[in-house]
């Protein structure tokens, strides 16, 4: 029981740090809308599950020790990322709503889960910390379904934690507050996108 509480401890922490889906999910919170925002985090909570799935069954350590297909992921993770950066860069200010309605149906709900998926499956920061908890804090005793239960607990508290976000940065009050700096909030988030993808492309973990 002390060594589950550890590792739910351990995947809260690895949740709530800043990082390229923060801020993917906090701009897609402000530019769109919540459900956006929401369906975002479910695509980050899949990518999540989806890494888990290959960590469990070896893949990763191949990933990791690959340099050719490590280097691919790393650089298409960066290009997206700085893609995206740049997007909200070139994004066009709204003023009190007026466009708001033409700005939310910029993307649809699969639109914005794909976004979420591809920041976090094309994270080889991501790779490697579901590589390090499989192998170095889970331990080898551990049964093949209970691994699989913690590859789902990593994408549910993922989940949780990035719509308790969305829901948050979309109250009425919250909105309200941010809508007279919501164009420097976006242009912020273009910015630390480009940010990460620049550090994800300068990345040497081999």
């Amino acid at each position: 029981m002390v060594e589950f509480f550890t590792i739910t401890l351990i995947i809260i922490l690895a949740a709530i740090s800043p990082g390229p889906d923060f801020a993917m999910v906090i701009k897609n919170a402000i530019f769109l809308n919540r459900r956006s925002a929401i369906f975002t985090a479910l695509g980050v909570s899949c990518s999540l599950l989806i890494h888990s799935i290959y960590a469990i069954l070896g893949l990763a350590i191949v990933i990791s020790h690959s340099l050719l297909l490590f280097s691919l992921i790393k650089y298409a993770g960066a290009a997206y990322l700085i893609y995206i950066g740049i997007k909200s860069l070139l994004a066009e200010q709204t003023i009190s709503g007026i466009n708001a309605n033409s700005v939310h149906q910029k993307i649809n709900g699969s639109q914005a889960f794909l976004q979420g998926l591809l920041c976090n499956l094309l994270n080889p920061k991501a790779i490697m910390f579901i590589l390090a908890f499989f192998t170095l804090i889970v331990k080898p005793s551990v049964s093949l379904i209970a691994q699989f239960g913690f590859g789902i607990e990593i994408g549910l508290i993922h989940f949780v934690w990035f719509s308790c976000l969305a829901v948050m940065i979309t109250h009425e009050r919250v909105r309200t507050s941010l809508t007279k700096i919501q164009h420097h909030i976006i242009k912020l988030m273009g910015i630390i996108l480009i940010g990460f993808g620049a550090r994800i492309a300068s990345l040497n973990i081999l």
